[in-house]
């Protein structure tokens, strides 16, 4: 048989149990979503820490590579030949930078066996130290003087 209900089908009906309602988290649950965010936060400390270090090597290498290129512009626009051996420092504010300018003639000869004469064979050498260990980074260029002999 049917019952039927003069109740509006609308009206929310309530259901009680026997189980408490949840309406918190437990702690083990609050510990392990901690713990995620401490490991998290851990491993983005560590990306900006990697970031900040290479961001300082690439400053002190691009300012080494600097000094050589301004001691190469130095050394092809002064007349005469460079000088056979001098040696620089120079403070860059990560340390300081020790240059070795070293001159020789090129030895060139042309495909006859003719030596070809007033080109000079430049190296400059840069050597500094990071965290204790020797760095260096090296360019050489010829300087070509017209109607000098050697």
């Amino acid at each position: 048989m049917e019952k039927w209900s003069n109740q509006d089908s609308t009206t929310p009906i309530l259901h009680h149990s026997n189980t408490p309602a949840r309406a918190a988290f437990a702690l083990y649950e609050v510990l392990i979503g901690v713990a995620i965010f401490a490991i998290g936060v851990l491993a983005l400390g560590r990306a900006v820490e990697n970031c900040m270090n290479a961001s300082a090597l690439n400053a002190e290498e691009e300012r080494v590579r600097q000094i050589l290129s301004n001691r190469m512009a130095e050394v092809q626009t002064t007349p005469g030949f460079p000088e056979a051996s001098k040696e620089f420092k120079i403070d860059t504010g990560y340390g300081i930078v020790k240059l070795i300018q070293k001159s020789a003639p090129a030895g060139l000869e042309e495909e006859n066996g003719a030596k070809l004469t007033g080109i000079n064979l430049v190296t400059l050498t840069a050597q500094w130290a990071r965290g204790g260990v020797s760095q260096s980074k090296q360019v050489q260029f010829y300087v070509y003087r017209p109607g000098a002999n050697l």
